[in-house]
């Protein structure tokens, strides 16, 4: 049974902000993360690495390509969700300038999207069309997919159950790595989730 490894990219200078579309590349701590993650990869047999197209995910996904000598391949609807203009900013900010949005916002999460962001609910089909398809990929060799946070949340609860609460705490760590077990299509089996 071959298996998919959703891994969240490594660290950038936008951490603690909502950081959706916006594409900064790694910094310092998060390729010391990537050359981390690479050490607890090393006993895997990844036949393929697929990634979202923003660099934060392309960077982490091209390492582990490399390491395994595989292909690296861009997969857009693997992008993680875009915030509007909430993109770049802290939680304390969007607070203290925009006090009754991010109100609703948490009262009503996660079906109310960021103000100018993209729709919850369009965002998780997209993600869930982008598993099945990399469920079809693989059938037959393990694969990496290299993404972003709100991604694995989406599967983890989609998928497996997770509450949003529970699904946050397994995914915030960088380059945190889910593990699936492909039985049959269309269905995916979680096995585990690796911090």
């Amino acid at each position: 049974m071959s298996e998919i490894l959703f891994i969240r990219h490594a660290e950038t200078d936008m951490a603690g902000t909502f950081c959706g579309h916006s594409d900064p590349d790694l910094n310092e701590r998060g390729h010391t993360q990537v050359s981390e993650l690479l050490d607890r990869l090393r006993p895997e047999d990844i036949g393929a690495v697929y990634t979202s197209d923003l660099r934060r995910a392309q960077t982490t996904a091209r390492a582990i390509s490399i390491f395994f000598a595989t292909d690296c391949l861009i997969r857009p609807a693997l992008r993680e969700i875009n915030f509007g203009r909430w993109e770049g900013r802290t939680w304390n900010d969007i607070e203290q300038q925009e006090k009754d949005y991010a109100h609703r916002w948490i009262s009503e999460h996660p079906t109310l999207p960021a103000p100018g962001g993209e729709d919850i609910a369009e965002f998780e089909r997209r993600v869930l069309n982008e598993v099945e398809f990399l469920s079809t990929q693989a059938m037959t060799r393990n694969i990496a997919v290299v993404t972003h946070a709100g991604i694995l949340r989406t599967v983890l609860c989609a998928l497996n159950g997770f509450s949003v609460e529970d699904a946050w705490k397994q995914t915030k760590p960088y380059c945190s790595v889910a593990r699936y077990a492909v039985a049959a299509l269309p269905s995916t089996q979680f096995a585990e989730v690796v911090l």
